[in-house]
């Protein structure tokens, strides 16, 4: 049942060409932002990049690199300069980690923390920080306890919460299944839920292996997905309270042919309506492409839509909400040429194909990726691909498809007086920010950075930032906490 190093098996090498800007129609603009050569790193997988607060996107490759094919932190600009950060296995017996599969998360103190599924002090895995200039730091090695009791192999990255501290899970460890553990910036690891042991029949009916990082939904709850386990052992979804206890919320390929799907590898999104959203690696009914579903309460699932292979197989990744209210997604195959695809999908489930990605030798401008998009506050989706890429090592792309650009509050919650980073683009001269209508004071850190102070009086909603371009929106409601 475990799925161990699947996409880099699948991996070919192959040596190709540059790609050029594609026009993919009047409205959308497909960009091949940067390949990878393996020196700077190779094989972006189950990542999604992170904009940082200075402007510049951030993300992980799994292989390639200076140390034994181990895997790099790298930084890249807008405008496609890539820079690596850090080569993993740096140190004696890769002490410092190696192969991370999942991105990065830019904490409130401005560092970049995120987990290797290997390498560390036990070859369990690790969680590390690094800060935005390049050095690392290793907070925790897994496999610390005895019989592995604090969990392995992490493929999932971090998320943080509004207690501060850092959520994440592993794939195996625990007492076989995986675990979800919460950890301090300071590197204080604590296990809040152990799943079952390898299954047998029925032994993992609450879900096993998580391999999806978690979400912290407004009611303070974290909510996740498994891959196995479940009442079919085809995956499940759950909910789990900060003192550990969870909730098996619905468990797949309940229905018949799947329709429902199966395997869930993504993660979740609670969009701006409370409801979750995300999908399924395969099931689907009898084309076993996958699904897109969304789910407002436990047990009430509804399956949007089934990919047909045509238009779209196997979406390792989950969904963003974009800020036109609707959701984008990437497939690992299938499409019109075969080497998957990007999508955008309505609330209701009708389904558009951004851009094909091919399957041949000359996918310059990438092919199969495996992990999700980030809406850069210019309004553009960028994202990476596993393969293709002018040395067939994977590459970066944005996609342009006409949305306008907006500002990012860091946290999206916070009470009366608590700090927030405002991320947006041309920033120096921004004359006001206010909180739902409340002014607010504010102090330009950079042309993509302001912090302010939630002001009194401030309700929850819309953060408004007025700049020399015009008033710039966030792109969630700011959620004002008592």
């Amino acid at each position: 049942m475990r799925l161990h190093r699947v996409f880099l098996d699948r991996a070919c090498v192959v040596l190709l060409l540059w790609a050029a800007t594609t026009i993919v129609s009047p409205a959308q603009t497909f960009t091949t932002q940067a390949s990878f050569d393996y020196a700077d790193g190779a094989l972006p997988e189950l990542m999604s990049l992170v904009q940082g607060t200075d402007g510049n996107f951030y993300g992980t490759t799994l292989a390639g690199g200076a140390n034994q094919n181990s895997g790099t932190v790298f930084k890249i600009t807008s405008g496609g300069t890539l820079t690596t950060l850090y080569n993993f296995c740096s140190e004696t017996n890769c002490a410092d980690g190696s192969y991370p599969y999942a991105g990065l998360v830019q904490a409130t103190d401005g560092n970049f923390y995120g987990t290797t599924d290997g390498g560390g002090a036990h070859g369990a895995g690790t969680v590390f920080k690094i800060t935005p200039g390049g050095p690392l730091t290793t907070l925790y090695s897994f496999c610390s306890q005895p019989l592995c009791f604090d969990g392995a192999n992490p493929y999932a990255g971090l998320i943080q919460a509004t207690d501060g501290n850092f959520y994440g899970t592993t794939e195996s460890g625990g007492i076989g299944s995986g675990t979800v553990f919460e950890i301090s910036p300071a590197g204080a690891l604590t296990t809040l839920h152990v799943f079952a042991p390898e299954c047998s029949q029925g032994s993992c009916t609450e879900g096993a292996y998580p391999f999806a990082p978690l979400v912290e939904a407004t009611n303070g709850n974290f909510y996740g997905t498994t891959y196995g386990g479940g009442a079919t052992e085809n995956g499940t979804i759950f909910e789990l309270t900060s003192s550990g206890a969870l909730t098996t919320l619905y468990s797949f390929c309940t229905k018949t042919d799947c329709s429902d799907g199966s395997q869930p590898y993504g993660g979740l999104v609670q969009a701006t309506n409370g409801v979750f959203y995300g999908t399924t690696s395969s099931g689907g009914g009898p084309s076993t492409c996958g699904t897109v579903f969304k789910m407002a309460a436990a047990s009430a699932l509804t399956t949007l839509r089934s990919f047909n292979c045509a238009n779209g197989v196997n979406p390792y990744a989950g969904l963003i909400q974009g800020t036109d209210g609707n959701f984008y997604g990437t497939t690992y195959g299938g499409g019109a040429k075969v080497g998957g695809t990007v999508f955008k999908i309505t609330a209701g489930g009708k389904l558009t194909t951004l851009y094909p990605f091919c399957e041949q030798t000359n996918c310059t401008d990438g092919s199969n990726p495996s992990g999700g998009l980030t809406q850069a506050t210019n309004g553009d989706f960028y994202g990476t691909t596993t393969l293709g890429g002018a040395d067939g090592l994977g590459a970066v792309f944005s996609m342009a498809t006409g949305l306008g650009p907006f500002v990012e509050t860091r946290p999206t919650s916070g009470k009366v007086g608590s700090a927030v980073t405002i991320l947006g683009n041309n920033l120096t001269n921004t004359t006001g920010v206010t909180f739902n209508g409340t002014a607010a004071t504010f102090n330009i850190v950079s042309s993509s950075e302001i912090t302010a102070n939630v002001p009194a009086g401030a309700t929850t909603g819309t953060v408004e930032v007025t700049a020399p371009s015009g008033k710039l929106s966030s792109n969630v409601a700011f959620r004002v906490t008592p």
